[in-house]
């Protein structure tokens, strides 16, 4: 999925649900209206007035592996799905359950929905991450395509209570509109800095790569290995 023409560089605007968002390289703005839906808030701010060193990585397998995989990917993204219902199957049982690999997973915002996947799949905490990240994953199809934006709001909803978050943590989670700024701040800081234009793209070892099929990653992963 490319999108560079909404990445850093110019200005780009993206709908979240309400909100909007404009960027250029040195600052982001990110507005919430008032509106139901997640995150419905008033809070205007600059990307250089918020901080995001409170936002965690999102990490599986061993944190002391020689190997670093750090995936940019968008919940909305199909490429992604695809990779998430297949490839990283094989990736997490050869490499991230065995200790070879430390998996980070960092998540791309190209529309108002992929944030609200995220703030859902964040409210279960780090241990409930990943699950809840394969729940929306392997019902892409269903939840992007649900029709109005609260409809859509509600079958991620539906993950979350499927996933066994109740109804009150999911609602905090979604309206928690300085989440929501700073995720998006942060997102912007990091697809900066490794010259995200594309979903999903990965980081091995500190080199930047587009999605590749699993036997090209393999062949990677294990050279490094031996390296």
């Amino acid at each position: 999925m490319n999108r560079r023409n909404i990445l850093l560089g110019g200005v780009a605007a993206i709908g979240l649900g309400g909100w909007y968002m404009t960027s250029n390289r040195s600052s982001t703005m990110v507005a919430f209206p008032d509106a139901p839906l997640p995150g419905a808030a008033n809070a205007q701010t600059t990307s250089g007035e918020i901080d995001t060193s409170g936002v965690q990585d999102m990490i599986a397998g061993n944190p002391d592996a020689t190997v670093e995989i750090i995936e940019y990917a968008s919940f909305t993204c199909p490429h992604c799905a695809t990779f998430h219902k297949g490839a990283y199957k094989q990736l997490r049982e050869e490499y991230i359950d065995t200790g070879k690999v430390r998996f980070v997973y960092r998540e791309v915002f190209f529309d108002r929905f992929g944030l609200w996947a995220s703030l859902v799949a964040r409210c279960g905490g780090p241990e409930k991450y990943f699950g809840i990240a394969d729940l929306i994953y392997a019902g892409q199809d269903q939840w992007t395509r649900a029709g109005e934006p609260a409809a859509i709001v509600e079958e991620l909803r539906k993950i979350g209570r499927l996933a066994g978050l109740d109804n009150d943590t999911l609602e905090a989670c979604l309206q928690d509109a300085e989440q929501a700024q700073t995720l998006v701040a942060w997102y912007q800081q990091n697809a900066e800095a490794d010259q995200i234009d594309s979903t999903p793209s990965f980081i091995i070892n500190g080199k930047k790569y587009s999605n590749m099929s699993y036997p090209d990653m393999k062949a990677i992963i294990d050279e490094a290995l031996a390296g």
